[in-house]
């Protein structure tokens, strides 16, 4: 008795394949516009900033630290002067944010 139910309650609601994995389609679009999305413009802004660093630039560390930037060694690698005379160097990665910009050296003519 009670098998003959199962089958024909089994019979009745057939599951087709795409409305099985509908839902996990659905869950992981929600995913991208509200977390992966996001997190990529911020890691490209991050990446922006960083490139764009030049020297005499205020600059705030992820530990906190607020220097200047008094050289830059190459690509991966930054001096920030955060005391008069003590210079450290730091990850360009590192560094959170752009306090304050430098500006641009003058031109010098030379006659």
């Amino acid at each position: 008795m009670f098998i003959s139910n199962a089958y024909a309650a089994a019979a009745t609601a057939p599951e087709g394949g795409l409305m099985s994995i509908l839902p996990f389609v659905l869950i992981f679009v929600v995913f991208y516009f509200l977390m992966i999305r996001p997190q990529q413009k911020k890691m490209k802004m991050h990446k922006e900033m960083t490139e764009s660093l030049r020297r005499g630039d205020n600059i705030i560390t992820q530990g906190g630290l607020y220097g200047k930037v008094s050289k830059i060694i190459d690509d991966t690698t930054v001096e920030i002067e955060i005391s008069s005379g003590v210079k450290v160097k730091a990850v360009r990665s590192s560094i959170s944010g752009i306090v304050g910009k430098a500006e641009p050296a003058p031109a010098i003519d030379k006659k």
